[in-house]
């Protein structure tokens, strides 16, 4: 794992990031069950394959800092701390679901875990991480933003104009691009005419880079640089995060536009089984201790679905109370 060796590493700290992302590829493989074999209201996008990018991020900032998401975003939210029975209960448009089940995928939100919503208008993340970070700014709280947005999302209007504001008022964000590949079906290699995303950075005077998204230590390290840099009051970074997305665009999309062989290349480096290998070899986690953890998830996430399931549908009525109100 390529992690500054002179940096100590709490093992509880490696474990936090192993149960993170068991559970966020469990919950997802769930979803996607359920989508497939019931019927289920809206719609979803998978992020399987890419749960090292947002443990890295979520871990590397404190609990009052703030997160914007993607219309791929129940990894982000389940890394943010939202809990799985309450996001389960969203996707099932029940009461007790994070957003009152009036949101579902597209728009889970829960302010007391500082999670700004995900979204489905690709890019409009970026505005809204950039006036929560002004809003940090201004309140003087040293609280930091993390913005998810895709490779698909660096080509959008707004996504250039937060990214030139957020640098000349020097706010306290981390831009986090997760390069998946592909914008639906359109791969980088046809909508970008540099190799990295991560050069755009330049363009507006932040420090950019481009890592391996699947190594979730080389993620921690980046976005933890990157949230003391911006912390201390010297504005804001671009981390490009390199992974793939196994299934397609969305629930149904079955992702044939892909070269053969590319999406077995991607899976040999799946994030998942590369951090467990690193902390058996290591000895930081014992072979019985990771399949006891991915045990746990399961039964986790098989609660999270009976609780899903036996919730009140939302109702009109809730709709009121779950306006905001100035």
């Amino acid at each position: 794992m390529p992690i500054d060796q002179e940096q100590s590493i709490d093992p509880t700290l490696l474990e936090s990031m192993l149960r993170t992302m068991f559970r966020i590829r469990i919950f997802e493989e769930a979803l996607y069950n359920a989508f497939m074999t019931e019927k289920m209201p809206g719609t979803m996008h998978q992020a399987i394959g890419m749960e090292a990018i947002p443990t890295g991020v979520a871990h590397a900032l404190q609990p009052d800092d703030k997160m914007t998401s993607t219309h791929r975003g129940h990894g982000h939210a389940i890394a943010k701390g939202i809990p799985t029975d309450r996001l389960m209960a969203e996707m099932y448009a029940k009461s007790t679901g994070s957003s009152g089940g009036m949101g579902g995928s597209l728009h889970i939100f829960d302010a007391a875990k500082g999670f700004l919503g995900t979204t489905g208008v690709v890019g409009a993340g970026v505005p809204i991480a950039t006036g929560a970070a002004l809003a940090a700014q201004l309140e003087g709280n040293r609280q930091v933003v993390a913005c998810f947005f895709g490779d698909g999302a660096a080509n959008q209007g707004a996504v250039h104009e937060g990214l030139n504001l957020a640098a000349v008022w020097h706010l306290p964000i981390v831009f986090i691009c997760e390069n998946n590949r592909y914008a639906v079906s359109m791969s980088v290699e046809k909508s970008f005419a540099i190799e990295n995303i991560s050069e755009r950075a330049a363009a507006y005077g932040m420090p950019g880079v481009t890592i391996n998204g699947n190594e979730v230590l080389e993620v921690y390290q980046a976005v933890f640089e990157a949230v003391s840099y911006a912390r201390e009051g010297h504005g804001p970074s671009f981390i490009e995060c390199l992974s793939y997305r196994y299934k397609g665009h969305s629930r149904f999309e079955p992702g044939n536009y892909r070269p053969p062989g590319e999406l077995e290349a991607w899976q040999r480096r799946d994030p998942i089984l590369r951090f467990r290998d690193y902390l058996q070899q290591t000895g930081f986690v014992s072979e019985d201790t990771a399949n006891a953890i991915e045990a746990e998830i399961k039964k986790e996430i098989e609660i999270a679905l009976i609780f899903a399931k036996s919730s009140a549908p939302a109702s009109f009525e809730d709709v009121p109370d779950l306006v905001f109100e100035h």
